[in-house]
């Protein structure tokens, strides 16, 4: 090869257009921009068909006309204040919790690599139910206290669990089939103690408990939407930044060392990223189930890339929990907690994981 060729790079890579802004490169997919575009759109249309149905129906074109300015006042009532809360809660915790999938499976290099499979939902959940049983059972929590104690509990549960399963699975560097084993031993462990806490509580306490740990949108407001999308606004663009460097890990730590990348503190930051937002959205809506193993890897075939997209799989996790609600809520003659239904969606998906996985491995 000449030298002028090795001085000079070729301009664009055959098949894929690139993009400049400044200091910043990247390519231009217009398939993924698609996908994109229209899961936002199946988003609105799927959230406005959530908050019209109830007990006083309103119509797709009267719930987006009061959402845009309109409507009469009982209609803006019904909708901004009884109906929105929980579906945009439902919106924002399946936004975080496809980032949070798309994060941990790209890290792992593993598609069953989740939040669920990791332990990171079952310690929040056990420390939610901790606050749950504990609190009214022994007086230390009650009424607002009670609210606030815990969603806090949940998120420092959530936190802690993956801490643990983060330092077990340490052997110089993180492997993705050791990091999924060390998860489901600490989910168990966290399990184990949540089924103890439902034993020795009072009924009242553990009927409380249950309904959380089917994860569900009853009963949600803007109280529940705040905490979640400050936590969007946050970590998003930080997810989005850091998000750069899941291209050099996808061909391993030497490779990623060798194009200068530092691999310990990269990943070290995305697994951070996606256990604060596994750990606001079990916090803000119980552990919903599956979503976050679902949803990259459809957003993955979907887009035609090497890895989970980050913007897709918050969209196409938005979309799967406000669908997983609208069911939950009127399609089964009985309202039903949304965990439910994406666990009805989820575990068959899993078990195709699994038994694809198997295969591969045997083959």
């Amino acid at each position: 090869m000449s030298p002028a060729l090795l001085e000079r790079p070729p301009a664009q890579v055959p098949g894929r257009t690139p993009v400049r802004v400044g200091r910043i490169s990247g390519v231009w997919r217009p398939r993924m921009i698609a996908v994109t575009v229209i899961g936002i759109g199946l988003v609105v249309l799927a959230a406005a068909a959530n908050i019209g149905r109830g007990d006083f129906p309103i119509s797709l074109t009267e719930v987006l006309a009061v959402l845009a300015g309109g409507g009469d006042g009982p209609q803006q009532f019904i909708v901004l204040e009884l109906r929105l809360p929980r579906t945009l809660t439902g919106v924002l915790v399946g936004a975080a919790l496809g980032v949070s999938g798309a994060l941990t499976q790209a890290v792992a290099r593993n598609p069953l690599a989740s939040p669920d499979i990791l332990g990171v939902t079952a310690g929040a959940s056990t420390a939610a139910v901790a606050v749950i049983v504990l609190g009214g059972s022994m007086g230390t929590l009650a009424g607002p206290l009670a609210q606030i104690g815990v969603p806090l509990a949940a998120l420092l549960g959530g936190i802690v669990s993956a801490a643990i399963v983060y330092a077990l699975a340490w052997r110089r560097g993180i492997e993705g089939y050791r990091l999924v084993l060390v998860g489901v031993g600490v989910g168990a462990v966290a399990m184990s103690i949540t089924s103890w806490l439902l034993v020795v509580a009072e009924v009242y306490e553990a009927a409380r408990a249950t309904v959380w740990l089917t994860g569900s949108l009853n009963g949600r407001g803007w109280e529940h939407v705040v905490p979640v999308a400050g936590a969007l606004v946050v970590l998003m663009p930080i997810a989005l930044l850091l998000g750069f460097a899941l291209g050099a890990l996808q061909f391993g730590d030497d490779t990623a060392r060798g194009l200068g990348l530092r691999v310990n503190v990269a990943r070290g930051g995305l697994v951070l990223v996606a256990v604060a937002l596994a750990a606001v959205a079990t916090a803000s809506a119980g552990p919903v189930a599956f979503v976050a193993l679902v949803v990259p890897q459809i957003c993955l075939r979907l887009v035609g890339s090497a890895r989970p997209p980050l913007l897709a799989s918050a969209v196409y996790g938005a979309l799967l929990l406000v669908a997983a609600d609208l069911v939950a809520r009127t399609g089964l003659g009985v309202e039903l907690p949304v965990g439910i239904v994406t666990a009805v969606i989820g575990a068959p998906y899993l078990l195709y994981l699994l038994v694809h996985r198997n295969r591969g491995v045997t083959a």
